[in-house]
């Protein structure tokens, strides 16, 4: 039996008729009728009842269709795996990554990435974290960086980094000097944001809630420089990622939120739902390896 045999039968099949199945696969009926004759002596058993006005499947032939059609499907399987594999050197990634993470952390990883593959070419998209799972999800990107939990129930997800968020202030600020913060204590302060795109607005609008207050947000942006500029002009406050924090400059300072603490963790996202090419494969195993959770 090959796949000559399993398609031509799947063919007839179909199409009910051998002279219509011939026409399709462009060989001569009295070829495709040899074909499937040999098709059934192999098996033993015959496939199709015969008659002038009527072809159809025995029993067996029911049984050997379904095998056959899986049997089709995995046959293109392999030879897409195949080309894949000696294809896996090159490729192309979407990505999509959001202003507020550490971009140096980032980019080491996909240098180093690049150094063992480098003919993968890279697409970044900057975005909020809820625009980035959207595009994962329309097929827009391939892998996105997200905080967790994502809004949807089609990824899978590797959490990669979990640490706190911190208050932001001027260096000039009335609280600049304390070791710890309680969030509810910010009542009063005006504070700048990402804007809707961001889901750590989210949780820090549902935390200061938690804490008896909603904030009062005179400004909101998706660029994480303004944001450090307007605090260190003294028009607000911010909450801030911890690695993020480590890389403002001297004109604010990060101190650490007490009752509560706001969680961050940051996963890398892609959808559950497709068929994984090889590039994609190794990259989330190199990921897995490289961006250790923190």
């Amino acid at each position: 039996m090959d796949v000559k045999q399993l398609k031509y039968f799947i063919e007839v099949t179909k199409s009910g008729s051998f002279t219509r199945a011939a026409n399709q696969l462009y060989i001569t009926q009295p070829a495709i009728s040899r074909i499937i004759k040999s098709l059934e002596d192999e098996l033993g058993v015959p496939l199709f009842v015969r008659s002038r006005k009527h072809l159809s499947l025995t029993e067996a032939g029911k049984v050997f269709y379904n095998h056959a059609q899986q049997m089709e499907e995995q046959y293109h399987a392999l030879l897409n795996d195949l080309e894949q594999l000696v294809t896996l050197q090159k490729g192309h990634l979407r990505i999509g990554l959001p202003s507020i993470i550490n971009s140096f952390f980032f980019s080491q990883f996909l240098a180093a990435f690049h150094r063992e593959y480098p003919e993968i070419t890279f697409q970044l998209v900057e975005d909020g974290s809820k625009r980035i799972e959207e595009k994962v999800a329309n097929d827009e990107l391939d892998f996105g960086v997200v905080v967790l939990p994502t809004q949807h129930h089609v990824f899978d997800n590797y959490s990669f980094v979990k640490e706190k968020l911190k208050i932001i202030v001027p260096s000039s600020h009335r609280l600049a000097a304390r070791e710890k913060i309680e969030l509810k204590e910010l009542r009063e302060e005006a504070f700048i944001m990402f804007n809707k795109d961001f889901a750590l607005r989210d949780n820090i609008i549902q935390a200061c809630n938690e804490s008896g207050f909603k904030p009062k947000i005179i400004s909101e942006t998706s660029q994480l420089d303004f944001i450090e500029e307007m605090v260190a002009s003294k028009l607000g406050i911010t909450l801030l990622p911890e690695s993020t924090s480590m890389e403002l400059t001297s004109d604010v300072i990060a101190i650490p939120v007490a009752n509560p603490a706001i969680d961050w963790d940051l996963a890398l996202i892609w959808k559950n739902d497709v068929r994984l090419s090889h590039v994609m494969q190794e990259f989330i195993r190199f990921a897995k390896e490289k961006l250790l959770q923190k």
